[in-house]
């Protein structure tokens, strides 16, 4: 795709101008449009984001201990771009083709699907005003009549973990989250664990173990983008 804008400098002006731009090709009238859309869904090839192995199913035959997991692409990419967008520059429209991108790289749902959004921590939502991870949960759930978003995770910490190396997080990742006590799990319903981008990968698997614990049988793991400093690391 020669003519994709990645400059989002050049995007960020015709914002000014124009209700919306795409980040992929520049052109007036949503921050995603359908053909730049269709071009990541098109152009989409699973992979491990520890090992980085290819996969069609989302499991890795050499991360055993890990779940199912689809994800888009890597952040220094097309992807990059618009997560960045979405979250910092409160681009809110960019919800709904986030959402169907995820639907697009992940297996058929079930009939019962509950799709788990990795809480965002309080700072964070008062500074942006809204919690990414569940409007795009939100978006999702929309788009199947069966399923449907639950904060079924809650923070017990709001602990910061940008800039913090690898050690750092997994400590931090491994008590921050906990089951709501209004949940009750299901083990005939397949959850969907959804978070925008694995760094380390330690909030993920912080909340698959809580739910394979609390007695969750199938559970699947949606991402938007690899982060680089799981690529250097």
């Amino acid at each position: 795709m020669s003519n994709i804008v990645k400059n989002t400098t050049i995007i960020s002006l015709l914002d000014l101008l124009a209700p919306h731009s795409c980040r992929g090709c520049g052109h007036t009238g949503d921050p995603l449009c359908e053909r730049c859309k269709n071009y990541i869904i098109n152009h989409h090839h699973n992979f491990c984001p520890v090992c980085h192995q290819p996969n069609s199913n989302g499991k890795c035959s050499h991360c055993r201990h890990l779940p199912p997991i689809f994800i888009v692409g890597n952040r220094s990419n097309l992807i990059g771009t618009l997560v960045h967008d979405f979250k910092y520059n409160s681009v809110r429209a960019l919800a709904r083709p986030l959402a169907e991108i995820l639907d697009a790289i992940i297996l058929p749902i079930d009939s019962q699907t509950v799709i788990v959004p990795l809480p965002t921590i309080s700072k964070h939502v008062r500074e942006r005003g809204f919690d990414h991870t569940r409007l795009i949960a939100k978006n999702f759930a929309s788009l199947h009549p069966n399923c449907q978003a639950s904060n079924l995770l809650i923070r017990t910490k709001n602990t910061l973990q940008v800039g913090s190396n690898r050690e750092t997080r997994l400590a931090q990742a491994s008590s921050a989250y906990n089951i709501s006590p209004k949940a009750k799990i299901n083990p005939n319903t397949t959850y969907i664990l959804f978070d925008d981008v694995w760094t380390t990968g330690a909030s993920i698997q912080s909340a698959y173990a809580l739910l394979k614990k609390a007695g969750a049988k199938k559970i699947v793991v949606g991402l938007l983008a690899l982060s680089s400093f799981n690529q250097q690391n």
